[in-house]
Order: C-alpha cells, then sequence, then structure tokens
C-alpha cells in the first residue's frame, strides 16, 4: 500500500497518522487481585472505578505487545515498515536492562537497515515524551515515525500491597507519525520534579541495588507507591500544568477539545478533568476495563476514542506520573476514520 503521506511532504507539519493497541488475552477481576491484598471488588470499585485489567502471560514480553501495536498502528496509517524511519518505545519495564526493547520491535516489524531505534523511560509519562521527541526529530523531512508506549507491570507487583496490586494492568498503544496537510502536532511541554522523585519507584534492579538474592527476598524489586502524595501532586502540579499549557496554546476554542489523560485511577480523572473543565463526553477513559497500563494508557486510550474525534478536532494527550514528570500534546486529528472496529471500552 502507498504511503498517504507522499503526498504531502513538502510540509514541515508532523500528525498522527495512525494509531494501534495490544492487550493481552488474560484478562484479571477485581476477585483474582482483591483478596490476596485484603479489599474487595466493591472497594476497588469506589476507590479506583476499576473492574478488571489484563496481564501479560508468562511467554509474553513487553516487546510483543508493542510490536503488535506497532503494526496495527502502520495498517491503520497505511505506511509500510521500510518506510520508517524512526522507533522509539516509551516503557519502564523492558524487555531487559539492554538492549533497547526498541530493537527487538525494529526486527518484529522489518525495518530497513540502520534505522534508529531506541527507548525512552520516562513512566507513565513515556508516551508524551516519547511523541514530543519523535515529532521534533523528523519534522521537515518527509519521514515516519513509530512511537510506542508499552509496559508490563505485572511481574514489578506485590501481590498483598493493596495499593499498587489493584491498579496496574499490562498492554501497549502506539502511533505512525509523519507529515500532514493540517496542523498536527500543534504544541508540547514536558516537565519533570525531581524532589519529589520518590513518590513512585522500584528500588532494586538498577546500580544502585544491584539484583541479588537479598535484594529479592527483601521485596525490593516491586514498584511501591505512596498514593495520596501521587493525588496531591496531580492536584498541585499537573493540572495547574495542563491549564497554563491549555491557555497558552489553546488558540481556537470554538473546536471540541478531548482529553486524553494517563489512566492512573478512575476517580482520580474524574476530579482532574471536572477541575479542569472537560466535559465527560470529551473525557476519554480505558481504566475501567484495562487499569492504569503506565507508558501504555495514553496511546490505547487515544486508539480506543480514535472513532469517536472528528478529523480537524483538537486533542489533549497528558500523561504524568513517575519521576516525577509530566507530558503534554496538542495535537489536531487527522487520522483517516472508521478503517477497523474498536472495541468501546470506556
Amino acid at each position: 500500500m502507498a504511503s498517504r503521506a507522499r503526498a504531502v511532504r513538502d510540509t514541515d507539519a508532523v500528525g498522527i497518522l495512525g494509531t494501534g493497541s495490544c492487550l493481552p488475552g488474560n484478562v484479571v477481576t477485581n476477585d483474582d487481585v482483591g483478596p490476596p491484598a485484603g479489599v474487595t471488588d466493591e472497594w476497588i470499585r469506589r476507590k479506583t472505578a476499576i473492574r478488571e485489567r489484563r496481564w501479560a502471560k508468562s511467554d509474553e514480553a513487553t516487546s510483543d505487545l508493542a510490536a503488535a501495536a506497532a503494526r496495527m498502528a502502520l495498517h491503520d496509517a497505511g505506511v509500510r515498515a521500510e518506510e520508517v524511519a524512526l522507533i522509539i518505545v516509551a516503557t519502564s519495564t523492558p524487555d531487559s536492562p539492554q538492549p533497547p526493547t526498541a530493537t527487538a520491535v525494529a526486527a518484529e516489524l522489518g525495518v530497513a537497515a540502520g534505522t534508529p531505534a531506541f527507548d525512552i523511560n520516562a513512566v507513565c509519562s513515556g508516551f508524551v515524551f516519547a511523541l514530543a521527541t519523535a515529532e521534533r526529530m523528523i519534522r521537515g523531512t518527509g519521514g515516519h515515525a513509530v512511537v510506542i508506549g508499552a509496559d508490563i507491570y505485572s511481574r514489578t507487583l506485590d501481590p498483598h500491597d493493596r495499593r499498587t496490586v489493584i491498579l496496574f494492568g499490562d498492554g501497549a498503544g502506539a502511533v505512525v507519525l509523519g507529515p500532514t496537510r493540517g496542523e498536527g502536532v500543534l504544541a508540547s511541554r514536558l516537565a519533570t520534579f525531581p524532589e519529589e522523585r520518590g513518590l513512585i519507584r522500584v528500588p532494586a534492579g538498577g546500580s544502585q541495588i544491584p539484583a541479588s538474592p537479598a535484594s529479592v527476598e527483601q521485596g525490593l524489586h516491586y514498584f511501591t507507591m505512596d498514593g495520596p502524595a501521587v493525588r496531591r501532586f496531580v492536584q498541585s502540579r499537573v493540572a495547574p500544568l495542563i491549564r497554563s499549557f491549555l491557555n497558552t496554546h489553546l488558540q481556537d476554542r470554538a473546536r471540541p477539545l478531548h482529553f486524553i489523560p494517563h489512566q492512573a485511577n478512575g476517580r482520580m480523572i474524574e476530579t482532574l478533568a471536572a477541575d479542569l473543565g472537560f466535559p465527560p463526553e470529551h473525557t476519554h477513559t480505558t481504566v475501567t476495563s484495562f487499569g492504569n497500563t503506565g507508558a501504555a494508557s495514553v496511546p490505547i486510550t487515544l486508539d480506543r476514542a480514535a472513532d469517536r474525534i472528528a478529523p480537524g478536532d483538537l486533542v489533549v494527550l497528558a500523561g504524568f506520573g513517575g519521576g516525577m514528570a509530566a507530558g503534554l500534546a496538542l495535537v489536531e486529528w487527522q487520522a483517516p476514520q472508521g478503517r477497523r472496529t474498536r472495541p468501546d471500552a470506556t
């Protein structure tokens, strides 16, 4: 199939040409995760709005989900693998410390030899960090980039920790970026608040606390999070950042504006959207069915919302989480509609 973007290579604008997502087939309900953590289905729904999540099978790796989402996005965009000039995978749960997970994805997709492929770790903000990076790298080149958010958090969860095990699911989402005659990516903003980096962490497995029998025995490889402090971070840092970003970059307030936030917690999203003035019909979520999928949550939700966004509408992508960090992007929607049936996961 010929690339839809060939005819528009005289423009510097970069837009989203296609989307894709991959969720494992293993459905994990609240009744599965609740009892070991000492909580009930009713408690989990009331606190998080989550009903279920997907966890990867033992033989599935982050790169497997990432490659599947990327293939769907390429098909959606009508772009061949040999036309891809860049691959970025946003993940904090790579296949292994090295090589980059993106290299496994590149091999699986069959892109041309020499195509740059690398990972970005900005935890749950990672996809927007990767999108902003890719957009700058290919702007004016006429090339295409595959940007993926993918995480398998189920491998890092303490089954007895109700603060984390009830929240997280596994998955991958992807977009293809390329030249567009529309406005494409209008603006982006990346921010990190390192003084609060201890709120979300996996203590062991790196150079500071290398993997050892002792670190495993102490549970230092589990994902940990200070939930109340994270909520305060979203209220005090993320909400004002989004408000300032829109005040600066949202020039046309007559057009429909869609909000696709990180799927941290359903109740947190409700509060954040209401504080920012986004109506429920323009606030897109997947957290009820998929939980918090880390760097994958924004692109998965974008893919599932795609058929409800009209060409020319504006979309705000907002990732936030560990680091602590936040990534924002304002995009004019140009991806073609109606090629695939996307299940309603809201």
